[in-house]
């Protein structure tokens, strides 16, 4: 029993010590990870994958230029049938 005791500790004590930040940070929220919304990694020019494959593979306008991701973001891609 001690020793499921303990190891119920230490897993508590490593959750709170992964959450630490979010939850003690000024604004509260969770740092935000998808490129599209991430203003630092658009600035170094990191684009989403399935933008840049779209670029490279995807389908092209009748001009011949690639089509880019909707105005929803990447995230808009996963539900599209031409981005799978």
């Amino acid at each position: 029993m001690e020793l499921f005791l303990a190891a119920i500790a230490l897993v508590a004590f490593c959750v709170f010590g992964l959450c630490f930040n979010i939850i003690f940070r000024k604004d509260g929220k969770f740092p935000e990870t998808e490129i599209e919304n991430n203003k630092e990694m658009r600035k170094r020019g990191i684009k989403c994958a399935k933008e840049e494959e779209i670029k490279l593979w995807g389908k092209k306008d009748k001009d011949g230029n690639p089509v880019a991701c909707d105005e929803g973001g990447c995230a808009s891609c996963g539900s599209r049938s031409d981005c799978h």
